[in-house]
C-alpha cells in the first residue's frame, strides 16, 4: 500500500504540482449567461485579492471567451500587476497556464490558498515589471464541465486573459506577451501559440515556454494506462470528454467503474493529503476499469486524442522546452520528438534537460531558465536554437 501511495504521489504531483484549493466559491463566479455576450477577452468584473507578492497587486477577474462550439462563455482567472505607475512604453505580459488542479468548478486555481506560490517564477516576473495573467480555464471556477486537456478551449482562455491584462485600467499593459505553462498548462500555451495569429491578431506573441508539456495525448494515455497515475489521467479525460464531446463510455468503461470515476472527478488534486485520499478512491480501478485494452485505438477517442494533441507553431516562433529525465508521465522521448517537429517547422527551440527531475518539479526546476529566456524575447534578442544538436 505504501508503494502504491508513493507511486500515486509521484504521478499525481504530475499535473498538479501541489495546488491547494480553498473550495469556498463566492458569488463572484456566478453570472447570468447573457453577460457572456461581448468581445472575447473583455472584462466582466474584477475584485482585489490578498496575498500578492511584495510590490504587486492582484485581481480576480471574470472575463469573456469562446467555447468549443464558438459560443460565448465566461472564464475566471487572476491578473497580477506590479505596483506603481507603468513605464512610458508599458508593461509586457506573461500568461501562466497551470498544471492539472481538477475538473470541477471548485478546483479553480483562483480559489487556491497558495495560488501565488504555485505560479512558477511569479516574484521574478513581477520584479522585472511584467504583468502576469493566469487563467483558470473554462469550467474551473465558472460552471462546468471543464474541457480537460481540450487544447483549443484552453488556448483561447489563455489568449483572452492576456487581452484582459492588456486592457486592465491602470495596469499599463501592452500587446507584447509571452506564454509559460507546465504539463496541462504546457499543452495550453502551445495551443495558444498555434491559435494566436488567427484568434488574437491584436496581440503580439514573442515566445512560448513549456515545461513537460502534454503534447501527444494518445501516447500519454497508452503508456500510462496500467499505472495508478495513468488511470487517474484517463479517468478524468473520459469523464470530461463524455460530457463536452458526448463521447460514449459504453464499450470502453466497465459499468462498475463509473461510480469510482464520478468520485475521482469531484476530487481536486491539491496537497499530499488529498493525493492519498485520491489513491483510496481510485483503488477499485485496479480490479475493474476499461473493457478494451487500448482506448486510444477506438473511435471517437482516437480522433479526439489526435485533435487535442499539439501541432507545430508558426515558422519562426521561438519555443522553450524543459523536460525532466526521470519523468514517468510525459516521457522524455515524447518531448524530444515534439522538439524535432518544431525544428522541422522552422521554430528556434531552446531545450533544457533536467537531470533526475520528475514530472511534478519540471516547471519549478526550469523556472529561472524560462523567465530569463522570456526576458530575452521581450528585449528583442535573437532566440537560441538547439535544433540539430
Amino acid at each position: 500500500m505504501l508503494v502504491a501511495a508513493r507511486a500515486l504521489m509521484a504521478a499525481l504531483v504530475m499535473f498538479a504540482a501541489g495546488i491547494v484549493t480553498a473550495h469556498a466559491q463566492s458569488a463572484f463566479y456566478d453570472a447570468p449567461a447573457s453577460l457572456a455576450d461581448g468581445p472575447p477577452g473583455s472584462l466582466v468584473r474584477q475584485e482585489p485579492m490578498d496575498g500578492a507578492p511584495l510590490g504587486a497587486s492582484a485581481f480576480r477577474v471574470l472575463y469573456r471567451s469562446t467555447g468549443l462550439k464558438g459560443e460565448p462563455i465566461l472564464v475566471s482567472g487572476v491578473v497580477i500587476v506590479p505596483q506603481g505607475p507603468p513605464p512610458p512604453d508599458g508593461r509586457p505580459i506573461v500568461a501562466w497556464a497551470h498544471p492539472t488542479s481538477g475538473i470541477v468548478p471548485r478546483c479553480a486555481p483562483s480559489l487556491a490558498i497558495f495560488l501565488f506560490q504555485q505560479i512558477q517564477g511569479l516574484r521574478s516576473m513581477v520584479a522585472r515589471g511584467y504583468i502576469v495573467a493566469a487563467t483558470d480555464y473554462p469550467g474551473l471556477g465558472t460552471p462546468g464541465p471543464h474541457p480537460y486537456l481540450v487544447g483549443e478551449s484552453e488556448g483561447r482562455a489563455v489568449l483572452d486573459i492576456v487581452r484582459v491584462a492588456r486592457d486592465l485600467p491602470g495596469a499599463g499593459g501592452v500587446k507584447d506577451f509571452a506564454l509559460w505553462g507546465h504539463s496541462q498548462g504546457g499543452q495550453a500555451v502551445l495551443f495558444a501559440g498555434q491559435l494566436a495569429p488567427t484568434y488574437a491578431p491584436d496581440l503580439h506573441l514573442l515566445g512560448v515556454a513549456a515545461a513537460a508539456p502534454a503534447t501527444d495525448l494518445a501516447t500519454l494515455m497508452s503508456d500510462d494506462i496500467n499505472s495508478v497515475g495513468g488511470k487517474n489521467i484517463t479517468a478524468m479525460t473520459l469523464w470530461s470528454w463524455h460530457r463536452v464531446y458526448d463521447a460514449p463510455l459504453d464499450g470502453v468503461v466497465d459499468p462498475r467503474a463509473l461510480p469510482v470515476i464520478d468520485r475521482l472527478a469531484r476530487e481536486c488534486i491539491e496537497g499530499p493529503f488529498d493525493i492519498f485520499i485520491r489513491q483510496r478512491t481510485e483503488r477499485p480501478l485496479q480490479q475493474y476499469f476499461l473493457t478494451v485494452p487500448d482506448p486510444t485505438k477506438r473511435e471517437p477517442w482516437r480522433s479526439l486524442l489526435e485533435k487535442n494533441s499539439v501541432g507545430t507553431l508558426p515558422a519562426g516562433m521561438p519555443v522553450f522546452l524543459a523536460q525532466g529525465t526521470v519523468d514517468q508521465i510525459i516521457r522524455p522521448a515524447v518531448t524530444r520528438a515534439y522538439m524535432g517537429r518544431l525544428c522541422k517547422a522552422g521554430s528556434p527551440v531552446k531545450m533544457v534537460t533536467l537531470p533526475n527531475i520528475g514530472h511534478g518539479r519540471a516547471a519549478q526546476a526550469s523556472t529561472m531558465a524560462a523567465v530569463n529566456w522570456m526576458t530575452d524575447r521581450f528585449a528583442g534578442k535573437p532566440a537560441p536554437n538547439d535544433c540539430g544538436q
